[in-house]
Parts: structure tokens; C-alpha cells; sequence
């Protein structure tokens, strides 16, 4: 049995069974990414919820695997080199489960590079661009009587997805197979939703994106991995 002791956020989240990969996450858009994955690749896992309350993501036991103080991360307890090995950004940990399955990067190295260059089109684009949109338009940012701010992610989020719109004509998935790219993507498209952003950007005019939003939202494994672990 691998021993976690040398983790000290299993001393605030024990393990159940510490031999299967240890998920500390909330149902976010980036935290969404991980449990989707490891729903994909079937490998055994057990969830924990941590949520965005700075009891949780700022607690010693966390910032011990995470010292950003973001969701999700992980403890594989069987890592490439023999030991278990933790790891934090939800970028990070797509790759490195894909590498560890050989699932969802691609059969070659141009497949491989091709796919990471979508999934960086997701982490330095959409992720912040998108999180800034719904901090100006909905959350706290939107009591700010400059109308800039809203304008200028507005704008960016409009033009981030008509980038997405291009490169999903005549394609089901971002890369032309599904891969870890389309499950970084698709949450924060999903998120617009949550935002309540979709009208002021004109989510309905991009017909390529909101078919693959619902063609991502129908795989069982992602239907899954939206509510691991449950918010309540």
C-alpha cells in the first residue's frame, strides 16, 4: 500500500484508499477539467472537496501541495518515477494524465503538439479572459461604473470564441479528435452560462461552438466529472 504520509493534505483529507489517485477539487471550470479526465481515462480515483473558501484553498494542508492556492491537484501515488508525486494546474495535470494513459494526446508528436497548443489557447486565453468577463459583468466588477473593463472582455470573449468558431468548422473537436484539449475548453464555454454572459457576447451566433458544447455535454464521462465532486 503507498504510503502518503509525506503529504500533509492527507492529514485534513485522509485518503480512503491511498493505492488510487487523490483528487482535491470543486466543481469549477478548471476544477471540472481533472475529474473529467480521470472519468475519461477510467484510472481509479477518490475525490475530495475542497472548496474556494480560504479555510480550505489557503489552509497549510493545501498550500502544501498547491502553494497558488488554486483547484484542482492531485496525488498519484503511483508516479513515473516509483514514488507518489503531487501535482497542481488543471493544464499540467491534463498532461500529465495523458501521459501517464497514452489517452486524449494524440497517436504522434505533431497530434501531441497540435492538441497543446489548444489547451495554451485555453489556459492563457480563455481561462483568464473569460474569468475576467465574469467578474466585470457579473460579480463585484460590475458595480464599476467605468464601462471599459466590461467592453474590453466583452470584446475579448467575442473574439475568442469566433477563433473557436473557425477552427470547428468542419470538425467535431477542436484538434480533430477528442483530446485534452476539448476538456479544457468546453467547461469555460459552459461557463458563460454561469455568468449569465452568453446573450452579450452572442453565444448564439457561433452554430460550431454550441454544437460542440452539446456534443462534449452528451459523453457520459463528462457528465460525471461536472459534478465530482458534488458541491454539497
Amino acid at each position: 500500500m503507498p504510503d502518503l504520509s509525506s503529504f500533509p493534505i492527507t492529514k485534513r483529507w485522509p485518503a480512503a484508499d491511498p493505492s488510487v489517485i487523490q483528487l482535491y477539487s470543486f466543481p469549477t471550470p478548471n476544477g471540472v477539467k481533472a475529474s473529467i479526465m480521470l472519468e475519461e481515462t477510467g484510472l481509479p480515483y477518490e475525490a475530495h472537496k475542497v472548496t474556494l473558501a480560504d479555510a480550505d484553498v489557503k489552509s497549510p494542508e493545501f498550500l502544501s501541495l498547491n502553494p497558488n492556492n488554486k483547484i484542482p491537484a492531485i496525488i498519484d501515488p503511483n508516479g513515473p518515477d516509483g514514488a507518489p508525486i503531487g501535482l497542481f494546474e488543471s493544464g499540467a495535470i491534463l498532461l500529465y494524465l495523458g501521459e501517464k494513459t497514452g489517452k486524449f494526446i494524440g497517436q504522434t508528436a505533431s497530434d501531441k503538439a497540435h492538441i497543446t497548443q489548444w489547451l495554451m489557447f485555453q489556459m492563457g486565453g480563455i481561462g483568464p479572459m473569460f474569468g475576467q468577463l465574469g467578474f466585470f459583468y457579473k460579480f463585484a466588477g460590475a458595480d464599476i461604473e467605468d464601462p471599459r473593463p466590461r467592453e474590453r472582455y466583452v470584446n475579448e470573449a467575442k473574439r475568442l470564441l469566433a477563433v473557436l468558431e473557425g477552427q470547428l468548422a468542419g470538425r467535431d473537436w477542436i484538434a480533430g479528435e477528442y483530446s485534452i484539449a476539448d476538456i479544457a475548453i468546453a467547461p469555460w464555454l459552459r461557463g458563460l452560462d454561469f455568468y449569465e454572459a452568453r446573450e452579450v457576447v452572442g453565444w448564439d451566433d457561433n452554430k460550431n461552438v454550441t454544437a460542440y458544447l452539446d456534443r462534449f455535454l452528451d459523453r457520459p464521462a463528462v457528465q460525471t466529472g461536472l459534478v465530482t465532486p458534488p458541491r454539497d
